[in-house]
């Protein structure tokens, strides 16, 4: 899998370090070309997650195989320790790389990540149309993803993940977890209790809906670039 992405910024140095933009389900790495711009002297690269965008179509598409994808972007761009800036989906991809490799994400920022229930029958907090709403309004038009991508990641991301919930424990990355407040279709307790259970994570919320990084860019920029440092 080589994802399509945009790689911008300077690619060697002793700079900050790099920052690697994660989109949502439905939309593509267009989405961050305002925010990167706010990252002056920084690698920044953008993919497209598989299924969408300039990025190959696949016979499936589970959660891990979109964390899978973008370990191997870390390993073929040789990047130790990049910052991960995940939305929606994205966020839930970065969420598993940095459970999965702890030692390679310097720091971690998920805007507004789709929890799923910890336990119980499928559903708990996510309206389908709702979530499917969302995705289709993320700037592409149908041809520029495959709609099994993104329905599939409805699908999981309803089921109870209770090893996902305890695979957050395990994050060692300094972590920020943005709400979108109660404009979002993301429950804002849901998202309390993620950042309750990474160990060094702080909640902020900006309520501006679940495309904080779309409708309320200077906020964004704000938070993330503070937490940045």
């Amino acid at each position: 899998m080589r994802l399509a992405r945009n790689d911008t910024g300077p690619s060697t140095g002793a700079g900050a370090p790099p920052v690697v933009l994660l989109h949502g389900g439905g939309s593509g790495r267009g989405t961050w070309d305002a925010f990167a711009r706010a990252l002056p002297g920084r690698r920044v690269i953008a993919p497209d997650l598989r299924g969408h965008g300039e990025s190959p179509r696949c016979a499936q598409y589970t959660l891990m195989d979109h964390a899978d994808d973008v370990a191997e972007l870390l390993d073929e761009l040789a990047l130790d320790a990049p910052v991960l800036v995940g939305h929606s989906l994205g966020g839930f991809a970065a969420s598993l790389v940095a459970q999965r490799h702890p030692g390679r994400v310097a720091r971690l920022v998920l805007e507004d990540p789709p929890a799923p229930p910890r336990s119980g029958p499928a559903a708990g907090g996510f309206s389908r149309a709702r979530l499917a709403l969302s995705g289709l309004t993320g700037g592409l038009s149908r041809r520029r993803f495959d709609r099994d991508a993104l329905m599939s990641a409805i699908h999981q991301l309803r089921e109870p993940n209770p090893a996902w919930w305890a695979g957050l424990g395990t994050i060692k990355a300094r972590t920020l977890v943005l709400s979108g407040g109660p404009k979002s279709h993301i429950p804002p307790a849901r998202l309390e209790a993620v950042a309750a259970a990474i160990p060094d994570a702080r909640l902020v919320t900006i309520p501006a809906g679940h495309r904080i990084h779309s409708t309320a860019l200077p906020e964004f920029t704000e938070a993330v670039l503070k937490f940045l440092g």
